[in-house]
């Protein structure tokens, strides 16, 4: 894991490295609060953090990183211990890089709109917490990967030059937020 942590974060430096240089139109640092779920049958709070570059006209890349976390119950005993749901705490931080293509000049958007898709590619990282008492495997959901690959829909709307708020819909992350141009 200490492996693929060190190569995330070698190419996103990289990247950011060598797609800094080719910047031509800005760069964007994009805060969001939403809703994060993998899979399961439960969506919590998220946080997510990302900070594009422009590639080429229409197209950006944007290292990522996200967080969430969740409270839930799971039943267990045995002849050592009583039957009772025991609490689990799990937080899931997803790191990558997020590709978005704009279409904005296709759809003849007005220029205070952004409108995009997008598909981002990372590892996810998860850890457990269990209330005391618990004894029981702790890893009940180790058959997840830790990859991390979405797909997303998304606009902006300039509020000014320097700002605006976005709205990005996904398969892991959907997030509402404030969008800094620089």
């Amino acid at each position: 894991m200490k492996t693929r942590l060190r190569i995330l974060v070698l190419t996103t430096i990289l990247l950011t490295t060598v797609l800094n240089g080719q910047e031509k139109y800005g760069q964007t640092l994009n805060l969001g609060l939403g809703i994060g779920y993998y899979g399961y049958a439960y969506a919590a709070p998220a946080l997510s953090f990302n900070y594009e570059f422009d590639v080429f006209e229409n197209f950006t890349v944007a290292p990522f990183l996200g967080i969430s976390s969740y409270r839930g119950y799971y039943y267990w005993g045995d002849y050592n211990a009583p039957y009772k749901s025991y609490r689990y705490r799990e937080t899931v931080i997803p790191i990558g890089a997020k590709g978005s293509y704009y279409f904005d000049s296709l759809l003849e958007a007005d220029e205070k709109w952004d409108f995009y898709a997008a598909l981002s590619l990372g590892v996810v990282f998860r850890t457990y917490s269990w209330e005391s008492g618990y004894y029981g495997d702790k890893t009940f959901r180790n058959y997840r990967s830790p990859i991390f690959a979405n797909l997303h829909i998304g606009a902006e709307y300039h509020v000014s030059q320097k700002a605006g708020l976005f709205l990005d819909l996904s398969t892991g992350y959907s997030t509402v937020g404030l969008a800094l141009h620089f």
